[in-house]
């Protein structure tokens, strides 16, 4: 008996918005449109200390505590640009909105002058349209310039690392286009 077949995206683009704001600041949102039920892409979400094993740069992620659906979580990230590798840590307050399919974010300690978004979870005929937004602003001295590429480079592969991981949870298989 065969393996079933690794689960591939769906063939639709991501779509990728960015807005560059005063104050070193960017807000970036992706998203793209998965065949599952929101139940499924909101378990991986939420499966804040299995992140890492899926999200490539995500070197760690700890569940500090929990208080009904307010979560503080722990973050550190690591990558290498320009030749030099860059790591940062944010300790996050997280809203778990799951009825309403949002799960918000924002730092309360890190890095960042500012690092806060949501990932949203919107049903369609064909499943769930899953979307990452972040706002963002870099410290001062951090060039946001420079690391802009990589942000939306980031955010891009975060959302497919996420869906990939919620197909292959469903195992389901949805084939991928020549």
């Amino acid at each position: 008996m065969q393996p079933p077949p690794l689960p591939t995206l769906p063939s639709e683009p991501i779509e990728q918005e960015i807005e560059r704001l005063p104050s070193a600041t960017r807000r970036l949102a992706a998203q793209l449109r998965l065949p599952l039920a929101e139940a499924a892409v909101w378990e991986v979400l939420t499966d804040y200390e299995s992140l890492p094993s899926f999200i490539p740069n995500l070197m760690s992620s700890r569940l500090l505590n929990r208080e009904g659906s307010t979560v503080l979580l722990e973050q550190i990230g690591s990558q290498r640009f320009v030749g030099l590798n860059f790591t940062a840590s944010v300790r996050l307050e997280l809203e778990e909105r799951s009825q309403e399919g949002i799960l918000g974010f924002r730092m309360v300690s890190g890095d960042f002058r500012r690092f806060e978004g949501a990932w949203t979870l919107v049903k369609t005929d064909e499943g769930v349209r899953l979307r990452y937004e972040l706002l963002v602003q870099a410290c001062i001295g951090m060039p946001i310039a420079l690391i802009e590429q990589r942000l939306r480079e980031d955010l891009a592969t975060n959302l497919r690392c996420v869906a990939l991981e919620a197909l292959r949870r469903a195992q389901v298989a949805v084939p991928c286009p020549l």
